[in-house]
């Protein structure tokens, strides 16, 4: 499929990358939610939570993945899950290693290509609910995570179509552009919580990165010192070459959408793909405004509205049609 122009049409008084970013995070409501967590217990001995809907056994389930620090208090989970229990589909939230509350058990804690962790979460929802998830909704992290698993799977991915918003598909792009002007800021407060929930393990594993996690101050840095060697890897180029999703959307053979903004102030304009590198299965909707997760659009401020939400409504439609 084609790479096309989305018909996504931003807010006029939200006319930045940075306040489409934003608006959400203050302003958009989170709805009271009846949730059941339920804990996969991991064969390496750490554990992953899931928040399901009721009565899943009677729907299509849609899976959704958070981004980096994300939780279900994240401006696009709790909305999105409503919206889509109102509409019929029975939901889980997966929530990443050290990212429902509680940490982890291990020294080791979630990162952007981790695919055998949900491999593991949809080999426990089909065990669970006699059916594998409907959709896969990936955003930012969680999008690079899916398309990376996806492509990796091929035709025996246990989903039938996917959904990714907002995507780093190249994390060396989005740890330069984090270091830029603006991005500075989005950059601080997620380093600010990963190294805190780092600080935490520290104090309860003696991991010894005490001294690692007071210096770093990029993500680069981050990913050279903490992720990559508690992860595998050799430093964060072999991390950021390993994981990035760009070199798997040609290999993804179910359906899948991608949504993303031009002007996302997390990565460069050329970060996202280009149709050459992208399977007939891809379809990339490219925006020229709408920010990291943004898409914020609507007439007043009173009245946003959140064009993705809708637009991933829709396309899960579309495809339950096939």
């Amino acid at each position: 499929m084609p790479i096309v122009n989305s018909e996504f049409k931003p807010a006029w008084w939200l006319n930045n990358p940075h306040l489409q970013t934003l608006w959400s995070t203050f302003f958009k409501n989170r709805p009271d939610l009846q949730l059941h967590k339920e804990r996969l217990e991991l064969i390496d001995g750490d554990f992953i939570d899931i928040s399901s809907t009721t009565d899943l056994h009677q729907k299509p389930i849609v899976l959704i993945l958070h981004g980096l620090e994300g939780t279900l208090e994240s401006h696009y989970a709790k909305p999105l899950i409503k919206l889509l229990e109102d509409n019929g589909y029975g939901v889980c939230f997966m929530h990443f290693r050290g990212c429902s509350g509680e940490i982890n058990r291990l020294k080791r804690s979630y990162h952007s290509g981790d695919s055998s962790d949900l491999q593991a979460v949809i080999d426990f929802i089909k065990t669970r609910y006699q059916q594998a998830p409907f959709a896969v909704i990936g955003f930012s992290l969680g999008g690079n995570l899916l398309l990376k698993w996806l492509g990796e799977q091929h035709s025996e991915a246990n989903t039938t179509t996917a959904i990714a918003v907002s995507v780093p598909f190249k994390l060396k792009d989005a740890a330069e552009r984090l270091e830029k002007s603006f991005s500075r800021v989005y950059q601080n407060h997620l380093m600010s919580s990963c190294k805190n929930k780092y600080q935490q393990k520290d104090n309860l594993f003696n991991i010894g990165l005490v001294e690692d996690i007071k210096s770093v101050n990029t993500f680069f840095d981050f990913d050279d010192k903490i992720t990559a060697p508690l992860h595998g890897f050799s430093n964060a180029e072999d991390y950021y070459a390993k994981s990035s999703s760009h070199q798997f959307l040609n290999k993804i053979e179910k359906p899948t959408l991608i949504l993303h903004a031009e002007d996302d102030p997390f990565m460069w304009r050329t970060t996202p793909p280009q149709e050459k590198d992208i399977s007939k299965n891809v379809t990339v909707e490219l925006s020229k405004t709408g920010g990291h997760v943004g898409f914020v659009s609507g007439k007043y401020p009173w009245a946003a509205r959140y064009w993705a939400d809708q637009r991933i409504l829709q396309w899960l439609k579309s495809q339950s049609k096939k």
